[in-house]
Parts: structure tokens; C-alpha cells; sequence
């Protein structure tokens, strides 16, 4: 089911405000060029729309459009990398089969027991035909296949290397229980009256997690510390030097969910349980260290990735 984390967003109902809705000075134009291919300013926005939490539909359309606005460009690199990756899954030949779009959306309606009828409706609500359902689903689905292909098929993590990362640990991941943390983080503000302002997105930032988004996405686009490079990674960290806080919020939550957003003297953090062992169970210390070592490289080779076809491509940005 994992593998259509990635698809979730699509079958939620997250604005219920229409296109229409914005000023007629708005026009859609085009915003830029990817090789052969246009983005509109309609299509980010309604990228935007879809992946917007559910305090943004509580907004005044004026304070949405303006938190829309000062995200303009983050989106549309995203958008660009997005139409980077898609063409280069055409062009060497990547096709999505029926059956494997058949099968995406059922995962979709068991995941939230939702019927055809129910699923329709949905989609309507957002803006969305079956078939518009399906083309942006199958874009996914293809994308996907092409970053197994070109990265996760490849990588391999070997014994030693797992070896070397518990030796270089080796007082952290031996000393009472362990935790292995992702962050998002916002720094302390200087003022109080801003703390509220933080709150607020890293609220948003939860509801877009409860609706599928991938952590490590969002701690690359939000997290205001040098972990953010690396989708949120702190590593294999010790109960003990943890702050009160960290163990206090870690406490709440099972291997694979997210604390609510809490605050320490730093800042305020978002944090989630990747996994947690102790000394007595070797075996799932490596496996986690492996799966740890692996996701390090992809996003590693996925950087490199994004760059190469950054490099190759004709990218013309008229935002």
C-alpha cells in the first residue's frame, strides 16, 4: 500500500471553494516552459488547491490567495521537476497498464471504504472528472515506476556498510532504548506575537501529512535546519540525551506516526517515530539501519537525478 502514498492526495476533498471563485484579473497564462511542454498558472494553482490543509479552507479567500501567491515559486519547481521526470519516463519508454491504474484506485477506495459512487462525488467536489482522476493517477504511477528504475532498483546497501554506520554509532545504538527521528523544525521567532503565525503552519503542515504527503517532502520544503536537506534525518538517537520535551511528545506515538507539533527553547518541531529498538534485538537494528542507509541514498541519487535532467533540459520560468 506504500506505493501509493504518493496517489492519496488526489482522492481527498481538501478545498471546496471552485476555480471560478478567483478575482478575473487572475487570468490563466502560461508560467513557464518545460522543453516541449507549457505550465499554466491554472495548473499550479490547482496543485496548490490539492495539497492546501483544512485551516487554509477556514481562510478568507484574500488571506489564501496571498499565502498561495508567496508560494508560487516553491510549487512551481516542484511542478517543473515533476514535468522533468514525466517526459524522461516517455521518452525511454515507460507505459502505466490498465491494470496497474485499476489497481491504484482500489487501493485508494479500501485505504478510505470508499464506493465508485462515493469516489466520483469526491472528485467532482475538487474539480475532477474520472478521467482527469485517471490522467493525473497514471502521471503518478509512471513517475513512480521511472525512480525505480532509475534509482531504487539499483541501490544496494551491503553488510559492511551496516556494519561501519553501528560501529561509528556504536555508544548511541548501544545504550538503553533508541529512537530513529525525522524533523520538522521552525526556529524560535523573535517576537511572541509571531509564534502563532509557526503554529499555524506546522498545523497545516500535519493536515497535509494526515492526507498522505511524505514526511521527508515536506521537512525538505519547511524544515528550518540543516536536517531539512536530507527529507528530516536525525539518525539513531539515544532516550537519554533526548530533550524532555522530544521524550514527553515521542511518548504519545507509535513506530511510524507524528507528534503534534511541540515547542522547546530552540523552536517548535514536528517529529516522527521512523523506529525504535534496543541492544537486545541485533537483528532489527540492522534491518532499520539498512533501510536508514538506503533511503540516504536515494535521496542522494535523487538530487543528482533532478540536477542531470535540470542540466539537459530547456526550463523557461515567466512567473
Amino acid at each position: 500500500m506504500n506505493r501509493y502514498k504518493i496517489f492519496v492526495i488526489f482522492s481527498l476533498l481538501v478545498l471546496v471553494f471552485p476555480f471560478y471563485a478567483y478575482p478575473a484579473v487572475m487570468l490563466d497564462r502560461v508560467i513557464a516552459v518545460v522543453n516541449d511542454d507549457v505550465v499554466t498558472w491554472s495548473e499550479l494553482y490547482k496543485m496548490m488547491e490539492n495539497e492546501a490543509s483544512e485551516q487554509l479552507k477556514s481562510m478568507s479567500e484574500e488571506e489564501r490567495l496571498k499565502i498561495f501567491k508567496a508560494n508560487e515559486p516553491v510549487f512551481l519547481e516542484k511542478l517543473i521537476d515533476f514535468r522533468l521526470q514525466l517526459q524522461e519516463a516517455k521518452r525511454i519508454g515507460i507505459n502505466v497498464s490498465q491494470e496497474e491504474l485499476k489497481e491504484a484506485i482500489e487501493n485508494i477506495k479500501s485505504k478510505y471504504s470508499m464506493t465508485d459512487k462515493m469516489l466520483e462525488e469526491n472528485l467532482k467536489k475538487e474539480g475532477f472528472s474520472m478521467e482527469e482522476y485517471k490522467k493525473i493517477l497514471s502521471e503518478q504511477i509512471l513517475v513512480n515506476q521511472y525512480l525505480n528504475r532509475k534509482i531504487r532498483n539499483k541501490i544496494v546497501v551491503t553488510d559492511e556498510e551496516i556494519k561501519k554506520y553501528i560501529d561509528e554509532n556504536k555508544e548511541a545504538l548501544t545504550q538503553n532504548e533508541t529512537y530513529k527521528l525525522r524533523q520538522i523544525f521552525f526556529k524560535r521567532p523573535s517576537s511572541d506575537s509571531d509564534q502563532k503565525t509557526i503554529e499555524d503552519k506546522a498545523g497545516q503542515i500535519i493536515e497535509r501529512i494526515k492526507n498522505g504527503e511524505d514526511f521527508s517532502k515536506l521537512a525538505i520544503e519547511f524544515s528550518e535546519d540543516a536536517s531539512g536537506k536530507q527529507g528530516g534525518e536525525l539518525g539513531v538517537i539515544n532516550k537519554n540525551v533526548l530533550a524532555r520535551e522530544f521524550i514527553e511528545a515521542i511518548s504519545k506515538i507509535k513506530i511510524g506516526e507524528v507528534t503534534q507539533p511541540f515547542w522547546t527553547e530552540k523552536g517548535l518541531h514536528i517529529i516522527k517515530l521512523d523506529a525504535k529498538t534496543s541492544p537486545s534485538n541485533p537483528d532489527e537494528m540492522k534491518e532499520i539501519i539498512g533501510k536508514q542507509l538506503n533511503e540516504q541514498k536515494f535521496f542522494e541519487k535523487y538530487k543528482s537525478l533532478i540536477k542531470d535532467l535540470r542540466e539537459k533540459a530547456r526550463i523557461e520560468v515567466r512567473l
